[in-house]
């Protein structure tokens, strides 16, 4: 079969060449690969991984094989999914623990947005407990992660105020939910219940003082690559206030994940979440989106069509 493979001292970061087929374990299923979505974490991974290693966490597709032990959907089952890495390839075996069905009303385009990112914004969102009326301020809201958030945390009721990095990438956020919208983290007013915060350096630092007392900043990312200065007397305006990091694959049990992409998947299929594509493009033009993507030229996801 076919697959992208990392390539780190080739003239592209991934190509595509022929590979073993995956043998799954009695617990996974065997899934035909029609779509998956570039995180931008993902990137990094280009450089971090060796010759020959196979990324891809973000994908969806049709159950070719249910998995030995009878559990998971049965074969020909439209689904989403969450893998370690391997999902960029024709097939790949899952585990039925991280295996969600997927309705005909949501496409395979749609469904491959949710597994990083939608599992990150639903799981960082819970860390501030019931949100009917709270203040929440979401950094990043321009990209996947944000996107979602924005919307789900609408949904549950909070005052949104959505960050974005530049005035072209806040375009559509009020539209989504956001009360507020505001251009760097600086100029956000108030004190906020819950932050998500993903750019780090001076935005973390910021995102501190920010804070109601016993309010949370939820830390998923660093894209600014900087570290964050952070004093205790910071802390004097939010009181018994916490920082919390998240690494969404223990974000929460394995048997979790299965019914967290279902929720996500009905909130699309009910309308009420949006996620954000782009074109979807055909996984040979991979590593020219990725350029796209590591520029900021592309909001939200980037989403690739695993054609034969």
């Amino acid at each position: 079969m076919l697959a992208l493979v990392n390539t780190p001292k080739g003239p592209a970061p991934v190509e595509i060449r022929d590979v073993p087929e995956p043998q799954p374990a009695p617990n996974e299923a065997l899934v035909g690969v029609h779509s998956f979505s570039l995180n931008r974490g993902e990137l990094r991974s280009f450089v971090n991984n060796e010759e020959g290693w196979i990324p891809g966490q973000d994908i969806s597709g049709t159950v070719l094989q249910q998995a030995a032990d009878g559990s998971g959907p049965p074969a020909g089952t439209r689904i989403v999914a969450l893998t370690d890495e391997l999902g960029w390839a024709q097939r790949v075996a899952v585990p039925s623990h991280r295996i969600a069905v997927l309705p005909d009303s949501v496409s395979f385009a749609a469904a491959a947005t949710l597994p990083v990112a939608g599992l990150t914004a639903l799981r960082s969102l819970w860390h501030g407990g019931a949100l009917l009326g709270r203040r929440v301020l979401i950094t990043g809201a321009a990209g996947g992660v944000g996107h979602l958030a924005v919307q789900l945390a609408a949904n549950a009721g909070a005052h949104v105020t959505a960050v974005a990095g530049r005035a072209g990438r806040a375009e559509g956020l009020r539209e989504l939910g956001a009360e507020e919208v505001v251009v760097g983290i600086e100029n956000a007013q108030g004190k906020f219940w819950l932050i998500l915060e993903s750019a780090g350096g001076a935005s973390l630092s910021t995102a501190v003082t920010l804070l109601e007392p016993r309010g949370t900043v939820v830390v998923y990312g660093n894209s600014a690559g900087e570290p964050s200065t952070i004093s205790f007397a910071d802390f004097r305006g939010a009181q018994n206030a916490r920082i919390q990091s998240f690494f969404y694959f223990t974000s929460g049990p394995e048997e979790q994940f299965a019914p967290d992409l279902a929720l996500l998947v009905s909130l699309i299929a009910d309308r009420k979440l949006t996620p954000q594509t782009g074109p979807e493009r055909s996984w040979r033009e991979i590593a020219r989106v990725a350029e796209d993507l590591r520029a900021r030229r592309i909001s939200g996801k980037a989403v690739f069509r695993v054609d034969r």
